[in-house]
């Protein structure tokens, strides 16, 4: 029997979507520390470049409420087109639904999701989506933000109960990894989980340097010392 939920993430089947990921959204965030919200969209934009996933951004009301989207976001993604919105749900738009279809339109139907605020542009957009098509919604629940940890977390439930599947970013890169044979996308996936991994990336340094004796990678001053006081 064929079950669309069995099959993982891959890099020809999916296709990102970064929702009003933009400061003024940012601080009514309560359910993340911001900082590692934004850490954690960064590393996800980076993961999609590596596997040359598309990616579409979009906005809303830029210039009269929310500012720009992260510029550390946009970096990631130079050349794309930002798809302004007057609604709160990004599914009402026409230039957002041409987005994703031109995507969808190549087998990428999974659309990963991340978005502020959870309880709104997000659960709105992936309701109506998943309503008047045959795409798959994955939301990335740490790379996306709530007003509350209660509106995050029932808002996650709710889209849970209608067939949406959660998940984080570091899951949806190391799927796209799959295999660390795959020695083509290795070094750059290393180079997300050291900037953006925590306590990973920093297991992966220690390893590489102390175990593998690889070096450094910074170039630093001298290291001196000890030198006992007298």
């Amino acid at each position: 029997m064929s079950n669309k939920l069995l099959e993982v993430l891959t890099p020809q089947n999916s296709q990102v979507i970064f929702i009003d990921q933009q400061p003024q959204m940012a601080f009514g965030v309560q359910s993340i520390d911001r900082q590692v919200l934004k850490n954690n969209v960064v590393g996800l934009a980076k993961a999609a470049k590596v596997f040359g996933i598309p990616a579409t951004i979009t906005t809303v009301e830029t210039e009269g409420f929310s500012g720009n989207t992260y510029p550390e976001l946009l970096a990631v993604y130079p050349e794309t087109r930002i798809l302004e919105r007057s609604s709160m749900n990004s599914w009402d738009d026409q230039n957002v639904r041409d987005a994703l279809a031109k995507s969808a339109g190549t087998g990428r139907k999974k659309i990963v999701v991340s978005g502020l605020w959870t309880e709104v542009c997000n659960t709105t957009f992936a309701l109506s989506c998943l309503r008047d098509t045959d795409y798959e919604i994955y939301m990335v629940a740490d790379a996306s933000g709530g007003t509350s940890v209660d509106a995050h977390n029932y808002a996650m439930d709710r889209m849970v109960q209608a067939g949406i599947v959660p998940v984080t970013w570091q899951q949806v890169l190391l799927e796209w990894q799959r295999d660390w044979a795959r020695k083509e996308t290795y070094e750059a996936v290393m180079a997300i989980v050291q900037e953006h991994s925590g306590a990973y990336g920093m297991g992966v340094d220690y390893a590489y340097t102390m175990v593998h004796k690889a070096p450094e990678r910074v170039q630093h001053g001298e290291r001196i010392g000890p030198n006992p006081a007298k």
